[in-house]
């Protein structure tokens, strides 16, 4: 007799072990099995630490924000990737740490504090392409949400990992015509830096 589907996906069987292991999954929302087969995780991944003295931790220098990622049971890349970044320009930092973990034809979308806000681009990173979009002032996750044409009331009744597997089936099926630029050329179009802050009720 059938009794549901035991979900057996560990973290050790994901490319998010090494991650784990480095100690960058930080300020973890979910890290499990989202369905049978997809590891998902919603935190923050540090890319830069601080030296630590003693035994005293310190907070990651430089982290990426707001991550939605998953992949599959033995995949070495992330099947999607979303994330916030402070400034566009840590999207080189990104690469740099996580480089390998991206593949041709995965779906990776970057949201930064510095885009210009009517703007939005594709990125190719070596055989990568990222869509790069300006975070106005809701959350990276309300405006992918808002992206992928997903009402709320779609999936309020689903618990955090199925929502999580909702989205990432909506996002997989992504697809826009936006202008290509290099991430030389972002840099160019990049304004200042706003206050995260700025604007939010206190």
């Amino acid at each position: 007799m059938m009794t549901g589907t035991l979900m057996t996906l560990t973290i050790e069987k994901t490319l998010f072990t090494r991650l784990d292991a480095e100690g960058r999954l930080t300020h973890p929302i979910i890290k499990e099995e989202i369905s049978p087969g997809r590891f998902g995780f919603r935190g923050e991944i540090a890319l830069k630490f601080q030296a630590s003295m003693a035994d005293e931790k310190r907070p990651p220098e430089l982290s990426i924000w707001q991550v939605f990622a998953t992949a599959r049971e033995g995949e070495p890349a992330f099947e999607l990737f979303m994330c916030y970044l402070l400034s566009f320009e840590y999207l080189q930092t990104t690469i740099e740490v996580l480089g390998d973990l991206f593949k041709p034809g995965g779906k990776y979308f970057i949201y930064s504090n510095n885009q210009d806000l009517l703007m939005k681009y594709r990125i190719p990173m070596g055989d990568v392409t990222f869509y790069c979009l300006p975070i106005g002032e809701a959350t990276a996750y309300n405006e992918f949400l808002e992206l992928l044409d997903i009402d709320k009331n779609d999936i309020k009744k689903l618990n955090t990992a199925g929502k999580m597997d909702y989205i990432t089936k909506k996002a997989l099926e992504f697809d826009a015509d936006w202008d290509v630029i290099s991430f030389e050329e972002g840099i160019k179009r990049m304004g200042p830096v706003r206050n995260p802050n700025e604007n939010r009720p206190v």
